[in-house]
């Protein structure tokens, strides 16, 4: 019964025997023996096993080094950084060689990681003057594939530095530290050369350059340089280069168009055509303008006079499933009031209240004002009681306004009811306010007020405008006042007030001959001369 066990298993171990016949007679042998030993089962695997283990011994090579093993090298990096890391809080030596040692004391090589917390270490200790050696072994003596980070970092580094031209050999120099440069390095010397005027007059260099080095412009670096364009107000520029963007095979990006429009409207020399036109093929190329590019149209419409072209953008935003805020409303409606559209204005600040929209106090100065160019000031005064109710107290502007609409048509006393009501209300007076009633009290040939509201003003510190004591002083003069006007300017002396050439043009003509002013300035003091605004 053994023996027919022991004739099936042979062809299992006729390997075995094959591998022993070949080493030496001892390991054949203890085939043999295996076969006619008569333990059980376990024994003879045991033997098998100690078959197999003899062969690989002899062919092992010893010894067997520690590091081949993942962990124990992971390990030991591991142990180097935490060395590093202490002696870089302690060491005074610099960090390259405490970055070798460290690495040297556990048997390992450098890491990518470790250089990088290096050069990290030295940026925050201002000892950028360290770095080039760092980079030098990197390039020469180390053979590992440095990622581009490193290189990102330390671009950006030299950057907030303003090392430029560093961070530029350091854009060329990738290639030789066996890294494949791409967009994000390019990206990140784009990003500090356009800081400045003059950085930007490098990036068609680097631009060019990066073509040789095989580095594609990808969409962030389109939206560095279109920033970097609308920054120094390159519009048109920026315009044709989005249009490159385009042509590349990019989508169009919304914030780059928003940002081009609002540059394009915030320009001084912008035309209202350049501006549609813009908004126009945009949005052909499925640019959707949102509230706040309207806002910027509608705003830069009303500035240039164009009240009803900015009503037209509003109706084509209301087209556009995009329901207009109170800013747009406001803005609207000051372009149209400001071209006469009173009418208009009317049913558009109606239209606002209908979609529950709740004015604020600028709307409400800005419809004010249209009821006083069409002479209504009264009912300009029945809103402020309305918009007290709505929690939007009148300022010292909104009085203002109804203050310029009395005196305007000549109701110098509801003027100065409208002065009670804001002294009531604790509404401060600004110098506005006493231009305006300065102005409406020399217009009913109150001269005498109006001398006394200049004192008043020169008593609270205001700067009095060389204009405004020009027209008191010349009303007193064309009524032969010359006493009164020498005395009003000699309380200016010393003050914050300077007479200007049509005040002392009035008091020569008054006195009937020419002096110097040293001779018409009371008690000799010397008055400043500034012409009149």
């Amino acid at each position: 019964m053994r023996s027919a066990v022991v004739h099936r298993a042979m062809p299992l171990f006729r390997p075995l025997l094959s591998i022993s016949s070949h080493v030496n007679h001892h390991s054949k042998s203890t085939t043999v023996l295996l076969f006619r030993s008569s333990s059980s089962s376990s024994s003879s695997a045991s033997v098998t096993s100690s078959g197999q283990y003899y062969h690989l011994r002899k062919r092992r090579r010893w010894p067997l080094l520690p590091y081949k093993s993942k962990w124990q090298e992971t390990f030991h990096h591991q142990q180097a950084m935490q060395s590093l890391k202490q002696s870089a809080m302690t060491a005074s030596t610099p960090l390259l060689y405490s970055l070798i040692d460290s690495f040297a004391a556990y048997n390992c090589d450098p890491t990518p990681n470790a250089y990088h917390f290096v050069i990290k270490i030295l940026s925050q200790r201002s000892k950028l003057d360290q770095i080039p050696p760092i980079l030098d072994r990197i390039e020469h003596v180390e053979k590992f594939e440095t990622p581009e980070f490193i290189f990102v970092d330390l671009i950006r580094i030299y950057g907030k530095a303003n090392y430029v031209n560093h961070a530029i050999d350091l854009f060329f120099r990738i290639p030789k530290f066996r890294c494949v440069p791409t967009s994000e390095s390019l990206n990140s010397l784009l990003e500090i050369l356009c800081w400045n005027r003059e950085g930007i007059r490098i990036v068609p260099q680097i631009l060019l350059k990066s073509q040789i080095m095989n580095i594609r412009l990808e969409e962030s670096s389109f939206c560095i340089l279109i920033e970097a364009l609308c920054r120094i107000r390159k519009v048109n520029y920026a315009i044709k280069l989005l249009g490159f963007m385009v042509c590349d095979g990019y989508g169009i990006n919304g914030s780059l168009c928003s940002l081009i429009l609002s540059t394009l409207c915030a320009r001084r020399d912008t035309t209202g055509v350049e501006v549609m036109v813009f908004l126009e093929e945009m949005m052909k190329l499925g640019f959707l303008p949102k509230r706040v590019d309207w806002c910027n149209v509608i705003k830069f419409l009303t500035k240039r006079g164009k009240g009803m072209d900015a009503l037209a953008a509003l109706e084509r935003m209301k087209m556009d499933g995009i329901k207009p805020d109170v800013v747009c409303y406001t803005l609207v409606l000051d372009g149209i009031v400001a071209e006469g559209k009173f009418k208009r204005a009317d049913q558009l600040f109606d239209e606002m209240l209908v979609l529950g929209l709740v004015p604020h106090i600028h709307t409400y100065n800005v419809y004010i004002n249209g009821l006083c160019k069409q002479s209504k000031v009264d009912e300009g005064v029945e809103i402020l009681g309305p918009m007290e109710e709505l929690g939007c107290r009148p300022t010292v502007a909104t009085y203002n306004l109804l203050l310029h609409g009395f005196c305007k048509v000549g109701k110098l006393s509801r003027a100065m009811e409208i002065l009670k009501d804001m002294q009531i209300k604790g509404v401060e007076f600004d110098m506005q306010t006493y231009r305006i009633i300065i102005d409406g009290l020399l217009k009913e040939g109150e001269i005498d007020e109006a001398c006394r509201v200049l004192r008043e003003v020169l008593n609270k510190g205001f700067v009095v405008q060389s204009s405004m004591f020009d027209d008191i002083i010349c009303h007193l003069c064309q009524r032969g006042l010359l006493c009164k006007a020498l005395d009003l300017l000699k309380e200016t002396v010393g003050k914050k007030i300077a007479p200007g050439i049509r005040a002392w043009e009035a008091l020569l003509l008054e006195c009937k001959f020419k002096c110097s002013f040293e001779e018409i300035t009371p008690f000799g003091a010397t008055v400043p001369f500034q012409s009149s605004n």
